[in-house]
């Protein structure tokens, strides 16, 4: 009995230690960073999570203003991290250009919504969706023209996405800070589409205007099938415009 007595006592004083080292040791709680870092990451709240929390925030915002501000939070990042790539692997300056926009005025942005998520004590993602980091982890094997073509035409289809979303958003939007965010932020997005467009040679179906040499169109060969509008960006020189 003594030695049973003996055993339990030293598995009870074992197993308090084991649970006091696993608190102490336990993940810290996210700070909200990205892929990226720096200020483009909107900043997750502490607390019991979005999903949990939900029925208790209905008096800080509607569940379709929460479900926008953290759509918006992760479409942002993703933005941004496709840029910051593209700043460093495009081809084109007038890519890197482009790509160099989007960073900051997405930056501006997020960091808008991260004060915005804060006040209203709204959880925001850390990072892009899993679908988004992929799309990010393909624009990472692409290389030269095949990376400018791949990005650009990538930013046209998401800006279009982007647009619906937040022209329905600034009408519907309840809370009237986050409604003046969508509407102020919606410009940018336009802007970017516009220039993205410009970029793919005005939204060539098949991209043959840029043909194997990045953003330039086929040389010799003017009857591709599209025309490239007046004014357009073509070539890897800034400066380049077609038409007179």
């Amino acid at each position: 009995m003594k030695l049973n007595t003996l055993a339990f006592a030293i598995a009870l004083a074992l197993g308090t230690g084991w649970a006091g080292a696993q608190t102490s040791g336990s993940a810290p709680a996210s700070t909200g960073s990205s892929m990226t870092g720096g200020k483009s990451a909107p900043a997750a709240q502490p607390g019991t999570g979005t999903r949990n929390s939900e029925t208790r925030k209905d008096d800080q915002l509607s569940r379709g203003d929460r479900k926008f501000m953290q759509d918006a939070a992760g479409d942002g990042m993703y933005e941004v991290q496709a840029a910051q790539l593209a700043q460093s692997k495009a081809q084109s300056p007038a890519v890197k250009d482009f790509a160099k926009k989007m960073v900051d005025d997405h930056q501006n942005a997020n960091n808008e919504l991260v004060q915005l998520a804060n006040a209203k004590k709204v959880e925001l993602p850390a990072a892009p969706s899993r679908s988004k980091r992929r799309d990010i982890a393909n624009f990472g094997k692409q290389t030269g023209a095949d990376f400018d073509r791949k990005f650009v035409q990538a930013s046209v289809k998401d800006h279009e996405k982007d647009i619906k979303k937040f022209e329905k958003a600034s009408e519907k939007l309840k809370d009237p800070e986050l409604k003046s965010w969508a509407q102020k932020t919606l410009p940018h997005l336009r802007e970017h589409l516009a220039l993205a467009q410009k970029l793919s040679g005005a939204g060539d179906k098949d991209a043959q205007a840029m043909g194997n040499r990045g953003l330039n169109p086929t040389p010799n060969k003017p009857d591709v099938g599209v025309a490239t509008p007046k004014g357009a960006v073509t070539g890897t020189n800034t400066g380049n415009k077609t038409g007179s």
